[in-house]
């Protein structure tokens, strides 16, 4: 595969279907769901030296090393969801459990250790 093929679908995949996914209806009610998506795609070709061409070899002497290599990368959270009732839309965000309890956690160390520096300088005022 070619690495200008490659790049294609890269961006072929970070297009405005892997951000929106397929509207349902139920009960009169239509949802869109949403997604934040975010990726990038990157490659180099170093063309390949011919056999008695003076560019097949470096200042030293040493043979260069030929070849190409391509990559992409994407990750994707969900967002939420557009709701369509009628004439009403309403955007319903998704909530990240696990983000909200690692914040949770950072404070209350923060909390914790901001007490204990507090009671040690109390108690060294005492000495004093």
């Amino acid at each position: 595969m070619k690495a200008a093929e490659l790049l294609e679908q890269a961006r072929d995949s970070l297009g405005a279907k892997s951000v929106f996914g397929e509207p349902y209806e139920k009960n009169g009610v239509t949802v869109i769901p949403a997604a934040r998506v975010m990726g990038g795609a990157g490659g180099g070709e170093n063309p390949q030296a011919k056999s008695g061409d003076d560019a097949a070899t470096d200042a030293m002497g040493a043979a260069r090393s030929t070849g190409s290599g391509v990559g992409y990368g994407m990750v994707g959270s969900p967002a939420g969801a557009f709701v369509i009732k009628g004439d009403d839309v309403r955007w319903m965000p998704a909530v990240d459990v696990n983000r909200l309890m690692f914040g949770f956690q950072i404070v209350m160390i923060v909390f914790f250790l901001v007490v204990r520096s507090v009671m040690k300088a109390r108690a060294a005022a005492r000495k004093v």
